[in-house]
């Protein structure tokens, strides 16, 4: 009860302090009446058949929403059948107030937090990946939750820039139109960055070390480099760890306003950012904090995790430069890539321009992690070719295997169980190969 009465008490004082903002504290929104609308846009069929999806061809620009007056954005989901490397080829982009440049810019995958195109589910206060039919063999509920304001419309496009067709995007984009919108809230932006490899310094690389000094920042991996009044909100970090050596210690370092060394948010270490123990090898996700992919129990290969600032926003009134060594004192040259998001006044400072689609792919390592996924994905091109024939001919896949893609493969992927999962390649791809080479069935 005194726990409740705090959190009453807090919640009471946070909506006088935030009278004027759209939104108040968390869950107060939605008992709260007010004199705006909702509505959604989505992929639904116009001819009121089931063909809710759309199709993206190689070079093409979906227009996903454009929306009219003042507003904020609440929501957006998808749910995408596309080719191998559709998380990194497709390219999410959102205009406000009718400007030109975008103000979020961020391949698909990595604004959802799948930033190494490996599939991972997880649930966090702001953006969550749901599983489907099929598990990690068949498509993935992409969501997010950041609320994106908006004065004089707002324009939302997905482009792909890979080489392949995207064969079905569904998609939902809720949003609350307002006659005018309060005053002081920044856009949103989001923006993407790699650095592969990093440059390792000094003489003793790719090894922890705890002596060297590192009193500058200068040669951190850059999350963020921004100009403007605003605040940071988040970042997923993504790490292919090249050596099997422990690869953090590396501190992040926040520069305010152009401040220099040390800065006005210096940390401790690599897993202290994402709220984790000492050298994570167990995948978490919280509220706010996570390791969602750690692809190997000796720290090779693919790691994924993420920081949502909440309760805790980092300010900015002139600039922000948002920093993380690769390594303690920067001395593992691994690749880094990550994506940040944040609040700000316009015009904000131009994006660096997006590598090509190709050059944005990750690398396929020869870890156990890697190698299973390769399994997996000749696995989900069977599957779906028996999906598709399934659909076509009506021929129902048989139970057992059915049973097995859609729950064995998908457990001993995620629960890292690798040699299962070779196991079951090795007797599910000849089952499904019979199949796809068998008359159909008249």
């Amino acid at each position: 009860m005194r726990i409740l009465t705090a959190f009453i008490i807090c919640t009471g004082l946070a909506s006088g302090l935030r009278a004027q903002e759209p939104s108040g504290p968390l869950f107060q929104d939605m008992m709260r009446l007010a004199d705006t609308s909702t509505a959604r846009v989505s992929s639904f069929d116009r001819t009121g058949a089931n063909t809710d999806f759309r199709a993206i061809a190689s070079g093409e620009t979906l227009e996903l929403a454009r929306l009219d007056g003042a507003g904020v954005v609440r929501h957006l989901y998808f749910s995408i059948l596309g080719g191998r490397h559709y998380l990194r080829d497709l390219v999410l982009r959102a205009y406000w107030d009718g400007g030109d440049v975008p103000c979020v810019e961020v391949p698909f995958g990595d604004f959802f937090g799948l930033g190494h195109e490996r599939p991972r589910f997880y649930t966090s206060l702001m953006v969550t990946v749901n599983p489907g039919d099929f598990g990690v063999l068949g498509t993935y509920g992409f969501n997010s939750y950041f609320p994106m304001p908006y004065a004089n419309g707002a324009r939302l496009t997905l482009t792909n820039e890979g080489p392949d067709p995207v064969a079905a995007v569904w998609y939902h984009i809720e949003y609350e139109r307002m006659d005018a919108l309060p005053e002081g809230l920044g856009r949103f932006h989001a923006s993407w960055n790699r650095e592969n490899p990093t440059q390792a310094v000094g003489a003793e690389t790719n090894q922890t070390l705890h002596a060297a000094v590192n009193d500058t920042g200068m040669d951190n991996y850059v999350v963020l480099d921004a100009e403007g009044h605003g605040t940071l909100v988040g970042i997923f970090l993504n790490i292919e760890n090249l050596t099997a050596n422990w690869y953090g210690e590396g501190d992040d370092m926040i520069f305010i306003d152009g401040e220099g060394w040390p800065p006005s948010f210096h940390g401790t270490g690599s897993e202290e950012i994402f709220g984790g123990g000492a050298c994570p090898t167990a995948e978490y996700a919280g509220p706010y904090t996570g390791f969602h992919l750690i692809g190997n129990l000796d720290y090779r290969g693919k790691i994924s995790m993420y920081r949502f600032y909440v309760n805790d926003p980092v300010r900015f009134r002139k600039s922000i430069r948002m920093t993380i060594e690769h390594g303690h004192a920067n001395n593992f040259a691994n690749d880094y890539s990550s994506t940040a998001f944040w609040y700000q006044s316009e015009p904000h400072r131009p994006f660096r321009p997006l590598l090509q689609a190709e050059a944005r792919r990750p690398r396929d390592g020869d870890d156990p992690h890697d190698a299973a996924f390769l399994q997996l994905i000749a696995l989900r091109d069977r599957a779906l070719a028996l999906w598709f024939r399934s659909i076509r001919s009506g021929e129902r896949i048989p139970d057992e295997l059915l049973h097995d893609l859609r729950h064995g493969v998908s457990e001993s992927y995620l629960s890292r169980d690798y040699d299962r999962l070779s196991a079951q390649a090795q007797s599910l791809g000849p089952q499904m190969d019979a199949l796809l080479q068998a008359k159909p069935q008249q």
